[in-house]
């Protein structure tokens, strides 16, 4: 096995947790047996936890750079998405 620096670990392990995260989703949208979904939703938070760990670690250690949006920015999409929703009901 080859010697992965810290770094390469957490960024393989972000990777996949991503991954788990899209697959429950699917998962979850596509199950019509309401116990099935419960254990989905509820493995699906377990792993968006995980991969928050992993990523703020990432992120405080330098190694995941990010840029965060203007105020002004994300509140039109916040006025968007309201609207959005607001149109479906």
């Amino acid at each position: 096995m080859p010697n992965l620096s810290d770094k390469d670990i957490l960024h393989d392990l972000l990777a996949t947790e991503k991954q788990v995260c899209s697959s429950y989703s699917v998962g979850i949208t596509e199950t019509s047996c309401n116990n099935l979904r419960n254990t989905l939703v509820n493995n699906f938070k377990s792993v968006q936890d995980i991969q928050y760990k992993i990523f703020d670690t990432m992120r405080q250690k330098g190694w995941y750079q990010i840029q965060d949006a203007p105020d002004n920015e994300v509140q039109q999409l916040k006025n968007k998405t309201n609207q959005m929703m607001n149109e479906l009901k």
